[in-house]
């Protein structure tokens, strides 16, 4: 088993974490002493020290047990673990409270071949990861390193890929000058995180905690279904069959986003459908008018969520980060000329910093409490 799970042997680095680089024969030999007269059927790895936790993970997957990578803060309650589960993980919350999700080793590590051909990591690289763990795209990045035989960092400064949120992208950049390939995901990729990007090849995925990866790209090519994924259209909304789903998913799983299908397999992902907000008749895709905000000069990034009207029946309300140099007054400007009347924010609120997950995407549940 844990031939699958490691592809660096040896005195290569696997981990570099708080000043330490633990090679490949030290990962192997924490390995056996985690093991070591271990008879718990479930471990922990939820805890912030990024070494210690991927070494509990690989540990319980030679074991053959499950282990639990969650945000200590916010953990849900589980009423069983099933016997086949190795990874026990939750929802990001963005939208409410973290719902328990378990996943096979198998429903990620059999996505990894198609997604180092996608990502072109080797064991040469240095993968950035620039979140928590129970962050699930950053467990799926760190444990496809280590599958690869990179090598996992906290450090910018040595990183040749990164795994990161667009927001996150941006401040990267200029910290990891020996950057060549950017992973995006949790949020759709915006034209000023490419641009902050500038020479960085950036591949972006899209996918959720529940099935896994599901369609990729390399930049600026369009998003594709990965080999082995389905998908379908229903009311507007995305399905997808997948062999990378949770335990216990359905056979089709409907995702929520909005989306649309096209040639060659290619999809266009349009947004959360609980973020469409209708006015007066008219649908307007919240992230739609978000990602109009934030290439508004002044705008750092916008939160867009629908409130109750008595005659239009909801209306888009904002919430802004902005720049210090600029006032709200001339941002409304900005965005008047780029947004339809329907689209146009009625409330703005400007806010220091925006509430975000730990993967770093917008917390809406808490966005609308500010909003409220």
């Amino acid at each position: 088993m844990r031939e699958s799970l490691l592809g660096g042997t040896g005195d290569r680095p696997a981990i570099h974490a708080n000043g330490r680089t633990y090679t490949y024969r030290e990962l192997d030999r924490l390995i056996d002493d985690r093991n070591r007269d271990r008879d718990t059927a479930v471990d922990d790895a939820s805890g912030p020290d990024l070494a210690d936790a991927l070494i509990r993970v690989l540990a319980a997957a030679h074991r053959g047990v499950a282990v639990s990578v969650e945000d200590p803060a916010r953990r849900p309650r589980r009423t069983e673990i099933p016997e086949s589960a190795f990874l026990l993980v939750a929802t990001s919350g963005s939208t409410g409270t973290p719902e328990p999700l378990a996943r096979t080793a198998a429903s990620w590590y059999d996505s990894f071949p198609a997604f180092t051909e996608i990502t072109g990591v080797t064991e040469d690289d240095r993968v950035l990861v620039t979140g928590p763990l129970h962050a699930t795209m950053h467990l799926f990045g760190a444990l496809h390193a280590l599958w690869c035989g990179a090598c996992v960092t906290d450090d910018p400064a040595e990183a040749t890929v990164v795994h990161a949120v667009p927001a996150v992208l941006r401040e990267v950049v200029a910290a990891a000058p020996g950057l060549r390939t950017a992973i995006v995901a949790g949020i759709a990729l915006d034209d000023g995180a490419i641009a902050a990007a500038g020479r960085v090849s950036i591949v972006e995925y899209y996918g959720s905690s529940e099935v896994s990866l599901v369609a990729a790209r390399r930049v600026p090519d369009p998003l594709r279904l990965l080999d082995g994924v389905e998908a379908r259209i229903r009311d507007g909304l995305l399905h997808v069959r997948s062999p990378y789903t949770v335990i216990g998913a359905p056979d089709w799983y409907p995702v929520g986003d909005l989306a649309e299908l096209g040639e060659n397999r290619e999809l266009v992902v349009r947004g959360r459908g609980d973020c469409v907000i209708n006015v007066g008749g008219t649908t307007v895709v919240a992230e739609d008018v978000e990602r109009v905000l934030e290439s508004v000069d002044g705008i750092v990034a916008a939160a867009v969520i629908g409130a109750p009207h008595t005659v239009f029946g909801e209306i888009v309300t904002a919430a802004v980060e902005l720049d210090d140099a600029v006032d709200l007054d001339r941002v409304r400007s900005a965005a008047r000329a780029l947004l339809t009347k329907e689209a146009m924010p009625r409330r703005w609120l400007p806010v220091s910093t925006l509430p975000r997950t730990a993967s770093g995407k917008v917390a809406r549940s808490r966005v609308r409490e500010l909003l409220g």
